[in-house]
């Protein structure tokens, strides 16, 4: 009988040991997600141009036929402030160290393509939404694509998410744009301050 206890004692010392063992390893695998800004994915000189803006676009009404993306990339001919916030606007160039990150960042899905439920399941995640010159799209260093099967159900593309994924430097072209960046996804949730 004695033998049996002690037997019985070492199974489940065992048992206990493996399950604290597996839940460990199951914490260390979980993935830590850094909260990043959009402005971290872009290198400082980009920011910089984006944020010294030509000065004849202040003189540009908002909405106006002026008021066109295609109409300033003629205006900008030889001043070199707007060839540089041209190329900011287009601007494919990263920062590497966010290749292979884990991040948690905000934003809003532009759906690319769609399942038969209507879900999206390729889509760009972006800071805003734009299509002026007053509020340019963002430029392709701002942009994530992700490919995601199971789906987002979009019920407003207003709505804002955050998203937690791995960033890996990866170009993707679509009718809609062009991204920089691609997120491998693991998780998003309506957007909550």
């Amino acid at each position: 009988m004695k033998l049996s206890v002690t037997l019985s004692g070492v199974k489940f010392g065992l048992i206990a040991a493996l399950l604290v063992l597996t839940s460990t390893l199951n914490l260390a695998s979980a993935a830590v997600y850094e909260e990043i800004d959009w402005v971290a994915l872009m290198p400082e000189d980009d920011l910089s141009a984006l944020l010294n803006r030509p000065e004849f676009l202040n003189d540009i009404a908002d909405g106006s036929a002026a008021d066109s993306i295609d109409d300033f990339a003629s205006k900008q001919l030889e001043d070199e402030q707007a060839q540089r916030y041209q190329q900011a606007l287009v601007s494919t160039r990263v920062i590497d160290e966010f290749d292979g990150k884990a991040i948690r960042i905000p934003g809003f899905i532009v759906p690319l393509e769609q399942n038969e439920e209507q879900k999206a399941t390729a889509f760009f995640v972006v800071p805003y939404f734009g299509a002026c010159l007053h509020m340019p799209p963002p430029p392709p260093n701002q942009i994530l694509y992700v490919e995601y099967k199971e789906g987002v159900a979009v019920e407003n593309l207003y709505d804002p998410y955050w998203f937690e994924g791995t960033v890996k430097i990866d170009n993707h072209e679509s009718a809609l744009g062009t991204s920089a960046y691609s997120l491998v996804l693991d998780s998003f949730t309506l957007y909550e301050e």
